[in-house]
């Protein structure tokens, strides 16, 4: 499989994880020990990442019904490792009521190709868009 096509499938499956409440299926376009830098959550290494994404999305789920969108900017691969950019979008809806909540945030995130060939993100960095202004 084209690895420029192999990521694409990695971002529809975490753009699904999400849209299905399915927190293994998020996590699993994630390298085994991978960084995750998000907004708004202290950085988290290795084993760690996982455990607290992990926990993070279940609390996530449980309250709210979420829509991901997904818009990649661009994909480049050098070698066994890639970065890819662009935004999500991300709806939430409470489940007991209320008003969605609409997220949009820039995102970079570097692969890298595992022993196994599929490819998982190793470095996950996100900050909230913030909208162009008239100069």
């Amino acid at each position: 499989m084209d690895d420029v096509y192999a990521i694409n499938v990695a971002k529809s499956n975490y753009r699904e994880g999400f849209n299905t409440a399915d927190v293994e299926r998020v996590l699993s376009v994630f390298a085994p020990e991978f960084t995750d830098m998000s907004d708004s959550r202290p950085t988290r290494y290795r084993a760690d990442a996982a455990i607290k994404l992990r926990r993070s999305l279940a609390e996530l789920f449980v309250e709210y019904e979420a829509k991901l969108n997904v818009i990649i900017l661009g994909i480049s691969l050098f070698g066994d490792s890639a970065f890819d950019y662009g935004w999500h979008e991300l709806t939430l809806k409470p489940k007991n009521g209320g008003e969605p909540v609409y997220r949009r945030t820039r995102y970079f995130e570097l692969w890298s190709k595992q022993p196994n060939g599929d490819w998982g993100i190793s470095r996950f960095m996100d900050n909230q868009d913030v909208p162009d202004t008239v100069d």
